[in-house]
């Protein structure tokens, strides 16, 4: 993605946005997920955070990024799964200042008031699953149990602004997650997806729908999100997509 002089009076007003690419591996192999920071002369602002575990690979990829964690100011998690919020606590530990955004949706789940929504899927399909499949459904189920609360700062809901790069804009889009949020930079003409898009070989589409938790409205959702008006699309699962360039 591209960025901006730093010293310019542009990068004062419009800032950049950075989509740093996290590799790591899982049972399943190698794999890769691309946190974004958006940032302007005032602000640096992560958009999810990884696994727990994750805070050394952040760090390094901030690095490579030309960024240090300590400059952060906000995080913003777009919804409470293990895979984009599991280093916040990790991250609120090293750098207390640091103000969580949520939705007012989420934010119960991210601070252990509810019940993980993907633990409580789990533990309902555990009985019914193939005996060879539970044991891989168990050491997930414990996983979600295993992640730690963290407060958040600021819930927000649809259409809330910020003054960063010119005004960032959250977006409800609902389906995976019932509080899932996107991000909007317009100026940059850039939306940082969370799971409400994923990228595969360069193209969008909705997050893989068994996952969904309704899975309908993430379908809906996702083709809502794909406007004419965006043109760069950084998805948490796939990385920078351009398009009408």
């Amino acid at each position: 993605m591209p960025r901006l002089d730093k010293s310019s009076e542009e990068h004062a007003k419009n800032g950049e946005i950075v989509a740093m690419a996290v590799n790591f591996e899982d049972d399943a192999g190698e794999d890769v997920i691309y946190p974004a920071i958006i940032s302007d002369l005032r602000c640096k602002v992560l958009v999810d955070c990884g696994c727990p575990g994750f805070l050394p690979k952040l760090d390094e990829s901030a690095f490579h990024a030309g960024i240090s964690l300590r400059e952060l100011t906000h995080v913003i998690i777009t919804h409470h799964d293990y895979d984009h919020y599991g280093a916040l606590f990790e991250l609120k530990e090293r750098y207390p200042a640091i103000r969580v955004i949520a939705s007012e949706t989420e934010a119960p789940y991210i601070e252990g008031l509810e019940k993980s929504l993907r633990l409580s899927r789990v533990e309902a399909i555990y009985d019914k699953l193939p005996p060879d499949k539970r044991a891989d459904a168990l050491r997930f189920q414990k996983s979600l149990e295993a992640l730690k609360p963290v407060k958040v700062d600021i819930r927000v809901s649809d259409g809330a602004v910020f003054s960063w790069c010119g005004g960032v804009r959250i977006v409800a889009s609902p389906g995976h997650m019932p509080g899932h949020i996107s991000v909007l930079v317009p100026c940059h003409r850039t939306l940082i997806t969370g799971d409400a898009l994923v990228a595969t070989n360069g193209r969008l589409r909705a997050a893989n729908l068994n996952y969904a938790i309704d899975a309908r409205e993430a379908l809906s959702t996702a083709k809502k999100l794909m406007s004419p008006d965006i043109r760069t699309f950084v998805c948490y699962h796939g990385g920078v997509v351009n398009v009408g360039v």
